[in-house]
């Protein structure tokens, strides 16, 4: 069989119409290709020669990178530079795989190649285009530029599956959540909870599958996951799970235990014992223990559990112990001693005072205790009447160690105010305090012992400078004096001297003969000498200093008689 009846029997085109027939062609295409080897072969051996190039150029492949899964796509392939003489045979591979042919198709006159393919999910990857002259073996094939290809198949029937276990558990634990779907790749996936998407955190391992380490109350919510692909930047695809309910339980938090002393209608008294927590998902189990034994238990469903149990005044009946258990935990709570106290002893009242402008008193602040108590009630008095809550001019805020009355003071507030404590279980005994008048005038009015005390202080201290200035006057007087008196002291008998030395040169040969003139010339010296500006009268050494004057003057006047003969 010749080339030439070869290719009068075949079709210019050959591809696949769907998936169904590409089964039926693969025999046809098998025969084909061994007819048309066989006719190049033959041509070759009779030595026929084919016009054109020497060389083919190398085949252009075009066609689409991304695709639809069961959709029809076509590719196309041509050699620019081939001859319109030649018939070229293009044929359409997967990269590295030459055993099956996606397509092919004979061109002459130098027309492109066209593929249409049914797009399966096998397609996907890299294909090849190889053109290859018919009847000629002297011109090798050549192969194009490999082309990708993205098959995307739509995603759908997403679905959150719990890999960790259950939908509830306790705070602590890890949960693990996986995003499966039906069809679809190249998917991506986001998770939301109660409808927002999940913070990006180390914690939270966010892609098909989900994973917390630690899970909190907090985290407690309605998960859902989000599959999305898309054919290009306009074409998106997503499928939206339906929602899972994850609920964190939180554990109990250590038990406060609380007691009330109520009284019973035949006398007798019960307390009335509270164990409670602030944190925890209930049902809780709360049991109350005493130091020798059991008590009770019971499980709720709210985060607190009350116990009654026999009380006896003024007795201690040891220590209570609370003890709270949810899920796989045990807390305990304090030991509370159990120990009531009827109220007794003094009931003291005082106050403070808040001052405004002028310095004037505008608030007062009440304090109101009693001695001994362990429920004491308090209870405010004015003229009389009980005081309660919040009023115009006051507001009675209750304290367990005491009572406070905060009053406004004016008009309406003046009155006599005392306080009453009682048991708060028992009505029967009741402590008053001391009565105590108040009055805005009264307050902001000096009290007369006040004003006495600030003035007797202020006389006391007048007088005490006073008579410190007196004393000291009197002794800075008396200095002066006794300074002058040393003083004229010295010069007396400074000048006796004189006078004796002279008389002794005399006696050795030198007389010294002083008339009365000569001596009270020098007396006169002396004296004024001795005069200083002071008043000597109202010191009491005036006499002495006289009474010394006139004995060195006697002393004086005894020797030079003696002492000119």
């Amino acid at each position: 069989m010749s080339a030439s009846s070869v290719k009068n029997k075949l079709p210019v085109k050959w591809g696949f119409l769907d998936k169904e027939e590409g089964e039926k062609m693969t025999t046809l295409r098998t025969t084909v290709v061994v007819l048309l080897g066989a006719s190049v072969l033959a041509a070759s051996v009779q030595g026929a020669s084919v016009p054109g190039a020497s060389v083919l150029g190398r085949p252009l492949l075009y066609g689409p990178s991304t695709a639809l899964q069961k959709t029809v796509e076509e590719f196309q392939c041509e050699v620019e530079s081939s001859s319109k003489e030649v018939s070229i045979l293009y044929q359409l591979f997967r990269e590295g795989d030459r055993s099956k042919t996606l397509g092919f198709y004979s061109a002459l006159s130098g027309e492109m190649a066209n593929f249409p393919l049914f797009i399966t999910a096998s397609y996907e990857g890299y294909m090849v285009c190889v053109a290859s002259v018919q009847n000629n073996t002297v011109i090798q094939p050549t192969v194009s530029e490999r082309h990708h290809l993205r098959v995307v198949d739509p995603v759908n029937g997403a679905e959150v599956v719990v890999q960790s276990g259950s939908v509830e558990f306790y705070e602590g634990k890890p949960l693990s959540l996986r995003c499966n779907i039906t069809k679809g790749n190249h998917v991506s996936y986001q998770w939301l909870v109660d409808g927002k998407p999940l913070p990006l955190s180390p914690l939270h391992n966010q892609t098909q599958e989900l994973f917390i380490d630690s899970m909190v109350p907090q985290d407690s919510g309605e998960y859902t996951c989000v599959a999305t692909n898309q054919l290009n930047f306009t074409k998106i695809y997503s499928s939206r799970s339906t929602a899972k309910v994850i609920k964190v339980k939180e554990l109990v938090s250590e038990p406060d235990l609380l007691f009330l002393v109520l009284k019973e209608r035949d006398g007798t008294y019960f307390a009335l014992v509270t164990c409670q927590s602030l944190k925890g998902t209930p049902p809780i189990t709360f049991s109350l223990y005493s130091r020798s034994e059991f008590i009770s238990t019971e499980t709720v469903d709210e985060r607190f559990a009350r116990f009654s149990i026999p009380v006896v005044l003024d007795l201690h009946m040891g220590f209570l112990q609370c003890q709270a258990e949810n899920g796989d935990r045990v807390v305990y709570g304090q030991w509370t001693a159990m120990h009531v106290v009827s109220v007794g002893g003094a009931v003291t009242m005082h106050y403070d005072t808040d001052v405004g402008e002028n310095f004037s008193i505008v608030g007062l602040r009440f304090y109101c205790s009693v001695e001994r108590g362990t429920f004491p009630q308090y209870r405010w008095f004015l003229n009389g009447t009980v005081l309660e809550g919040r009023g115009d001019f006051y507001w009675v805020e209750n304290q367990p160690e005491q009572s406070i009355l905060l009053l406004s003071v004016g008009r309406s507030s003046a009155g006599t105010y005392h306080c009453d404590v009682s048991n708060s279980f028992d009505g029967t005994t009741v402590i008053s305090s001391e009565e105590r008048y108040i009055d805005k005038e009264v307050l902001n009015h000096l009290p007369t012992m006040v004003v006495a005390v600030v003035f007797g202080c202020f006389l006391f201290l007048v007088t005490l400078v006073t008579t410190c200035c007196f004393i000291g006057l009197l002794y800075r007087k008396r200095q002066c004096l006794v300074e002058k008196s040393t003083l004229d002291l010295k010069l007396g008998l400074e000048m006796h001297n004189i006078m004796v030395s002279d008389e002794d040169e005399g006696f050795l040969g030198h007389p010294c003969i002083m008339d009365e003139e000569e001596y009270m010339e020098d007396e006169g010296m002396v004296r004024a000498a001795r005069i200083i500006d002071s008043d000597q009268e109202e010191v009491e050494s005036t006499d002495e200093w006289l009474q010394l004057q006139q004995e060195l003057k006697k002393t004086l006047e005894d020797e030079i008689p003696e002492k000119s003969f």
